[in-house]
């Protein structure tokens, strides 16, 4: 009996985390909205995941944003190189500093 009396106070104590965080509200908030429309989504986990804020980045927008990392990084890349070769170049007509011209 005392082991029922100790689960029991586990669940409350869990219950007004749970409501005091704001989770129970955050919950019962999505559920009605759920029950409310009209037409039921064929997929209510995924309607619960959107509407707590939780849904993923779909996989096109991910596709496109590795694509977009590899270009830029690709451009990057070429305008390192351009601005080393322009470093180069400009070496060439400028002679570097010495230690006593700066006077």
């Amino acid at each position: 009996m005392a082991h029922y009396r100790a689960s029991d106070s586990k669940r409350e104590q869990f219950r007004r985390y749970l409501e005091k965080s704001g989770v129970l509200d955050s919950l019962t908030n999505v559920l009605v909205a759920l029950y409310e429309e009209t037409d039921k989504p064929n997929n209510a986990l995924d309607f619960l995941k959107h509407h707590l804020g939780v849904a993923g980045a779909e996989p096109a927008d991910v596709e496109a944003l590795h694509l977009e990392l590899t270009e830029l990084q690709q451009k990057w890349d070429l305008l390192m190189e351009e601005n080393k070769d322009l470093r180069n170049r400009l070496l060439q007509y400028e002679p570097a500093p010495e230690d006593g011209a700066a006077e």
